[in-house]
């Protein structure tokens, strides 16, 4: 048996060479890594524009991140973009007044800089976010999603890839008179797989949050990207043997990327209030992995009771479409 699973192991391994598997992973690392060092840690994000209204000139030190307005009217007209935030004191109480953006997140912050400025302890730009400088906090942040995305599509994509190419082979049908069990031709892509998705993890995240730091959060980020790599691998693998060619499959991920994927990347980055995307399984999933780029532990006994019982299900699932497959080639 371990001859066999051996064998199928250096099989799969010259389809990712001959694939250029490895090739693209690295080209996505550097491709990522430049971005995320030379130019969006470098974004300038300009906090929330303040207009103060005070008919009386009760304010005698204005902040440099405050823009006086003559009317209550000039006021709300400023702040009809739904990004800037007013200061009305023609009643001698001030008042902060402001229009909902749409996220309760965003909302949250331009009262908590409006209430910053009107007690003089704001500055012109946030040096600190919780326990990260701003730097820090935008590296962790696009580093997760970053990885989040990469191994959605290397799992799902990379393995059906493989498959179709042995399918053209005629490897599934040879296969079927080799004494190897099914459940070990799918463990060898499995395992080659999730070791390279971990070893791209760790570069990935060595590389843009710096290695010290890196080695505080890889135990957690390691454990989600484990669970990621095996829950898209094994859907990829279902979805390959499923469809009859590539180009059906290719299509398919795309209504899965625009579908499931972007619903999940709007709800955890932008903060949109979707009562719906706490029932999303790939939602937790995205959460889970920011939380262990910020040593926050969000999950619960539950969400790892799901994941298992997920990647048990998906992998007998996998085994048994193997078999009808493998009936269907004869």
């Amino acid at each position: 048996m371990w001859n066999g699973f051996f064998g199928l192991l250096k099989k799969d391994f010259r389809l990712m060479l001959s694939g250029r598997f490895f090739v693209l992973a690295l080209g996505s690392l550097v491709l990522y890594s430049c971005y995320i060092n030379f130019v969006y840690v470098k974004l300038d994000q300009e906090i929330y524009p303040v207009y103060l209204y005070d008919p009386q000139e009760t304010q005698s030190v204005i902040s440099e991140s405050v823009t006086k307005v003559e009317s209550r009217e000039a006021l709300e007209a400023a702040c009809a973009d739904r990004y800037s935030v007013g200061i009305d004191l023609s009643a001698g109480k001030p008042e902060l007044y402001l229009l909902s953006s749409g996220l309760e997140t965003a909302d949250h912050y331009r009262m908590i800089w409006g209430e910053a400025v009107l007690k003089g302890t704001a500055k012109g730009k946030a040096e600190v976010i919780g326990l990260h400088n701003k730097e820090m906090k935008n590296r962790r942040e696009i580093t997760a999603e970053f990885l989040f995305f990469e191994l959605s599509a290397v799992g799902f994509l990379g393995l059906a890839s493989m498959l179709f190419k042995e399918k053209q082979m005629g490897v599934i049908r040879v296969h079927g008179i080799l004494p190897v069990r099914r459940s070990v031709f799918i463990f060898s892509k499995l395992l080659l797989l999730l070791a390279s998705d971990l070893l791209f993890t760790v570069l990935l995240t060595g590389v843009n949050l710096g290695f010290l730091a890196a080695l505080e959060v890889l135990p957690a980020v390691l454990l989600q990207a484990g669970i990621l790599s095996l829950i898209m691998t094994l859907t990829g693998f279902l979805c390959a043997v499923r469809l009859p060619d590539f180009r059906q499959f290719s299509l398919f991920y795309l209504v899965l990327a625009v579908f499931v994927t972007t619903p999940v990347f709007l709800a955890g980055q932008t903060g949109i209030a979707w009562k719906w995307i706490f029932y999303h399984p790939v939602y937790h999933l995205f959460r889970a992995m920011k939380s262990a780029y910020f040593s926050m532990s969000t999950t619960s006994v539950p969400y790892y009771l799901f994941c298992f019982g997920g990647i048990v299900l998906l992998f007998l699932s996998a085994c048994r479409t193997l078999k009808l497959e493998m009936a269907k080639e004869g």
